[in-house]
């Protein structure tokens, strides 16, 4: 009997790693009744990390009313562990990107205060580890938000408190004062960019654009972001270095760092971890995985690409489903190419399910898996 482990990540802009994963594994099973199916969508730190361990963890997920990167309410939620004092959340649940229109789109207002909400919640809870997927979010501001849920305040030049959400919050900040007995909280960051905070390949250069700066504004928006983290910097008296990480999520990982313990980690080793995804590889005899577009981007911590490592690494074969041709210059044992997409099609999703479905019922059919 052939076993199959399905551990897709998600096809960015149309299935999420849960939905890929049962469409897979109802397409194998249909072909193949016979077939022995283990089922684990991946993720690397991207967009819905956090959400996917408390699914794949089978945690308590806490809903609580929060804010989105404009100040608008919105329904957050986190994972809770009790068993560990350990909650996850993705900064994307309330701070994220894909939450906001394309006009609200706006880095000198987004706030990552709203995530801030939920990690307070969960302090009161009991939290002593705050576990955060860094993929998808809309602010780039250092994560001041987050520290203004912890008592930090934000003052201009006449003392004044700059509240959340205010556009001129990295211009105007002249002062920052530091709450009195300060959490003594640990935040674990997962990301799936290895980028640093500042330079050709920092937050605000690479990912300024897709988040609202539009490009003519970057070095004032490079400045204004400067000069707030020289405020955190000497209010922090810790010595600080750039790191590869530190540009993921508008260099939330990097704020945190400041005044709190933190651990940047990559995040697919993280989610392979805990969801002991060795032993998972170790009892079938292929693992199909799949994304988007696998590119020479996805060398660099993406789940696609660390999966295959592990897989080899176990002497077991390995599949993967995506577009482009980039692909099969890796080694995978079969690559499955799925059609191009038409993105501004109004029936994209049902077509993205209708090609993936085909797909996989003509490989298992053609015997590739045989």
């Amino acid at each position: 009997m052939m076993k199959f482990l399905v551990a897709p990540n998600a096809f960015k802009g149309t299935l999420s790693g849960k939905e890929a994963a049962e469409l897979i594994s109802a397409t194998l099973k249909r072909e193949r009744p016979t077939a022995d199916l283990f089922v684990q969508p991946v993720a690397d730190g991207g967009d819905g990390t956090c959400e996917m361990l408390i699914e794949s963890l089978g945690l308590e997920k806490i809903r609580c009313g929060s804010l989105n990167a404009i100040g608008q309410p919105i329904l957050g939620f986190f994972g809770w562990d009790k068993v560990h004092q350990r909650a996850f959340l993705d900064v994307s649940t309330c701070t994220g990107l894909g939450i906001l229109k394309d006009e609200q789109k706006n880095p000198w207002l987004a706030s990552s205060f709203g995530t801030g909400i939920l990690i307070q919640k969960a302090i009161q809870l009991g939290a002593k580890e705050l576990v955060l997927g860094l993929g998808g979010s809309a602010s780039i501001d250092l994560a001041t938000g987050i520290l203004m849920s912890f008592g930090f305040r934000f003052l201009d030049k006449s003392g004044r408190e700059i509240p959340a959400f205010s556009p001129g919050l990295l211009d105007d900040c002249k002062h920052i004062q530091a709450p009195i007995g300060r959490s003594k909280v640990k935040f674990t960051c997962l990301c799936d960019v290895r980028n640093p905070f500042f330079g050709e390949s920092g937050a605000v250069r690479v990912y300024g654009l897709q988040k609202g700066l539009e490009k003519n504004h970057q070095p004032d928006f490079e400045l204004a972001v400067n000069s707030i983290f020289q405020l955190m910097l000497k209010k922090s008296q810790k010595s600080w270095r750039d790191q590869a990480g530190f540009g993921a999520a508008g260099g939330i990982a990097m704020g945190l760092d400041l005044f709190f313990q933190t651990e940047i980690k990559f995040g697919a080793d993280y989610f392979f971890d805990q969801v002991k995804m060795a032993s998972q590889i170790e009892k079938v005899d292929w693992v199909i995985t799949g994304e988007g577009r696998f590119d020479a981007q996805s060398n660099q911590g993406k789940a696609c690409f660390e999966l295959l490592q592990l897989t080899r690494s176990k002497g077991k074969k390995i599949a993967i489903i995506t577009s482009g041709d980039e692909a099969n210059a890796f080694d995978f044992d079969l690559v499955m190419k799925l059609p191009s997409l038409d993105f501004t099609a109004p029936n994209l999703k049902e077509k993205a399910h209708e090609n993936l479905h085909e797909l996989v019922c003509a490989t298992i059919r053609s015997g590739r898996f045989d």
